[in-house]
């Protein structure tokens, strides 16, 4: 919001004589929540974003990607649950002319799934800032809080085959003991030997399903994909796609975590289930 300077004595007197000559509002007024319109100053105020509400979030997904994404759901007994289970559950949000978004979870025998759809309308209270361009520092930020790696042409090599300083003086390369290093740089015990099979491997992300900008989803997007691979719990993997179409910011986070511990989700079906889905939110938008 545009902050008001305040003037004392004989300076205010100044102040409100030259905006009287200028044909300026009076100082002191109330502040507005809503964006200020040109009232006629040099100044022309910056343009509003294209967006001034938000849909239902809950109503967006189509149950045919609900039974995609959420398998379980189509094996549930109980119809009351369900349908229950298709409709979702709204997100806490104290203004809904802002922020929406709608929760998914459901349980089955092989995993557990979770969905969230979030919109975040953007505005800019500062006269001299576009709702956009507010909107684009947002999502830069999200672009920051990800972390993305940097874009390689060569895939990258993982720490353990790099040369050490004990390679070079003719040390035994191989981890003591059995142990073995995945590329997250974790390394499994010699002791529990049931569930580290191929978990270097498993902890491989592939080079083209690395996170990443997108191309062809709204203005700018990026896609982030977070595998858990403790050893003492169960892993689950999130695929988060975020994307901004004007003043409004869309996220999906798509989350499975398998019933055993040595199974791993799939990354490129994951993925694609959660691009699938930003791609028709996108299109809505566009509509």
């Amino acid at each position: 919001m545009q902050r008001k300077a305040y003037v004392p004595g004989v300076a205010a007197l100044i102040a409100a004589l030259l905006a009287g000559c200028t044909g300026g509002g009076a100082l002191g007024g109330e502040p507005d929540d809503s964006k200020p319109g040109d009232t006629g100053g040099t100044t022309a105020a910056a343009e509003p974003g294209k967006y001034r509400t938000l849909p239902e979030p809950c109503g967006q997904v189509d149950r045919g990607t609900l039974d995609s994404m959420l398998p379980g759901i189509e094996e549930m007994p109980d119809e009351e649950q369900q349908e229950k289970a298709y409709e979702g559950a709204p997100t806490v949000t104290y203004d809904t002319d802002r922020r929406v978004g709608c929760r998914w979870k459901v349980e089955s025998s092989d995993a557990t799934h979770h969905l969230l759809v979030d919109f975040e309308r953007v505005v800019s209270y500062d006269n001299a800032v576009s709702d956009d361009t507010r909107a684009t520092e947002v999502y830069a930020s999200k672009v920051q809080e990800a972390d993305l790696p940097e874009p390689s042409d060569t895939p990258s090599d993982t720490p353990s085959d790099s040369p050490s300083a004990d390679d070079e003086e003719g040390a035994d390369p191989e981890p003591s003991d059995g142990a073995t290093t995945d590329a997250s740089g974790d390394t499994s015990g010699s002791g529990d030997s049931s569930d580290s099979g191929n978990s270097s491997e498993d902890a491989v992300t592939p080079p083209a399903l690395m996170p990443r900008i997108l191309d062809d989803l709204g203005d700018e997007a990026f896609v982030d994909d977070a595998l858990t691979t403790s050893a003492s719990a169960t892993r689950h993997r999130t695929v988060t796609v975020v994307f901004r179409t004007s003043n409004v910011i869309v996220t999906v986070e798509y989350d499975e975590q398998p019933g055993r511990r040595t199974e791993l989700p799939d990354s490129k079906e994951m993925q694609d289930k959660a691009q699938e889905l930003a791609g028709s939110l996108a299109d809505r938008f566009s509509d």
